[in-house]
């Protein structure tokens, strides 16, 4: 079997301290995020005229993964009980462990210490995950309103409500707050549990914040250092 070498680039500084919470897709949850390049790629040069675009392409490594691959995968946003052809899905157990992802790009940092640093929100990645590349996302031939969505054609979700106590919220670091509660209204939930009396956890900006959710309203029960 061919095999190719890839260099890892960067890597992504997140909230999301686990898989477990990590938005379904990039965009859907607006927190920020910073990208950090490797040395040997921390280049002023390598991003100039990277100010200029709105949106970026990221390709990265699902370095969490601990399965194998397989043909078919059971997608959760349908239950978790219908198979489908990997290659129809965004499933990461892959035959290579590649993800892409499209996130806003807020600004370039070009004086940091560690600089050139790439500032961006919605990005749907766990904390220290590898890049391999960054390519501008170019909308005249990059979107495709006419598309077809396939299976996930009338999937999305509606927002929950969302019950977090002040005293709870107040545990949490100001600049955290906006983005783990939008992160608890998309319901970090697979599709297929819905237990009102299970209580969940995610870490997030190195919080252990442990929640339940109950006809359409998440509400904390704990937050504490992770």
């Amino acid at each position: 079997m061919d095999k190719v070498a890839l260099h890892i680039i960067a890597r992504i500084s997140t909230p999301f301290g686990e898989k477990f919470g990590v938005p379904r897709q990039s965009g859907l949850v607006d927190t920020a995020a910073k990208i950090v390049f490797e040395p040997p790629f921390r280049s002023v040069e390598a991003v100039r005229g990277l100010e200029g675009f709105t949106y970026l392409w990221l390709l990265w490594q699902f370095d969490r993964n601990g399965e194998k691959w397989s043909p078919t995968v059971r997608p959760p946003r349908l239950g978790g009980n219908r198979r489908l052809g990997v290659f129809a899905t965004r499933s990461p157990f892959r035959p290579n462990p590649i993800g892409l992802s499209c996130v806003e790009l807020e600004k370039v940092d070009f004086d940091a210490p560690d600089g050139p640093v790439l500032h961006v929100r919605g990005a749907d990645l766990v904390d220290g995950t590898p890049i391999f590349d960054i390519k501008p996302y170019v909308p005249y031939c990059d979107a495709r309103p006419e598309a077809k969505g396939g299976f996930t054609d009338g999937l999305a979700s509606a927002e929950l409500a969302l019950d977090f106590p002040p005293a709870l919220l107040e545990k949490v670091p100001q600049d955290k707050r906006d983005g783990l509660c939008a992160t608890l209204r998309a319901d970090p939930r697979p599709r297929y549990q819905d237990d009102p009396e299970r209580v969940y956890g995610l870490v997030f900006g190195g919080q252990n914040v442990r929640f339940r959710v109950a006809v359409g309203v998440v509400t904390v029960v704990e937050v504490e250092k992770a």
